[in-house]
């Protein structure tokens, strides 16, 4: 089975807190698991959440650009990639200061399937980036925003059971990615909204909206924004209509 297992007995390394003891639970369905287990949940954690995502971005543009309001949602997916990588630069400083190494260099016995990781721990990358993706997607379409949700707390799964992350690192990184993709929201979609409706007025209006718009309900987040710069009547949309978009 891939990784490094060698130390003391389990129960003398988890010690008396929390965290520990759930990484060694998590961590310890690696041992337990037949190693093309472990590989496919290495490749999912490292590379396929991510990779999905990406996926799921392309699905929600292609849907979104359909819509009768639909400069405005693809803004918001637009705020998606961007959201998740501020949140990346806004981990550089927390990293630097809280300087937590990774679960595998003060414990032993764990089961660790990614070599070679030598950064900080506290917080988790992979964690922060999948949950603003999946947050900033809820911001454009509650469907899609779901599904990347749940794969963010899927890589948060992943990243404990590697041997690479504890518990509080990957909670740590939801909690960033949230609050970046949330409170930046209304500033973000301030300035995306008038630049995907200037390019709806160019050649590449097809970029964000489709030949044959569908009627839908309207973006809640995008008409807070364009509440600041765009008059809403001009559009023709009622404010109270939002079914199955996200505040």
């Amino acid at each position: 089975m891939a990784g490094l297992a060698t130390g003391y007995p389990m129960p003398q390394a988890r010690g008396g807190n929390p965290d520990t003891s759930t990484l060694y639970d998590i961590n310890g369905l690696a041992k337990d698991a037949p190693g093309w287990l472990d590989h496919t949940m290495e490749f999912i954690g490292e590379y396929g959440i991510v990779l999905g995502l990406a996926v799921l971005m392309v699905l929600a543009w292609w849907s979104l650009r359909r819509r009768q309001d639909a400069p405005a949602a693809v803004a918001a997916l637009l705020w998606a990639p961007l959201a998740a990588g501020l949140a990346l630069l806004v981990n550089i400083p927390i990293r630097g200061f809280v300087k937590r190494p990774r679960p595998f260099v003060d414990h032993t016995g764990l089961e660790v399937l990614v070599k070679g990781k030598t950064d900080y721990s506290f917080v988790s990358d992979h964690a922060t980036l999948t949950m603003a993706i999946g947050v900033a997607l809820f911001v454009a379409n509650r469907k899609y925003g779901l599904i990347g949700i749940g794969l963010a707390f899927l890589e948060g799964f992943c990243r404990v059971y590697m041997g690479v992350h504890y518990p509080t690192d990957v909670v740590g990184g939801l909690a960033l990615g949230t609050a970046v993709a949330l409170l930046l929201a209304p500033l973000a979609m301030m300035v995306l909204t008038p630049l995907t409706r200037a390019v709806a007025r160019t050649r590449f209006a097809r970029l964000v909206r489709a030949e044959r718009a569908v009627a839908g309900p309207p973006l809640v987040a995008a008409e807070a924004s364009a509440a600041a710069g765009t008059a809403e009547a001009d559009r023709g949309v009622p404010r109270h209509r939002d079914n199955d978009l996200a505040a």
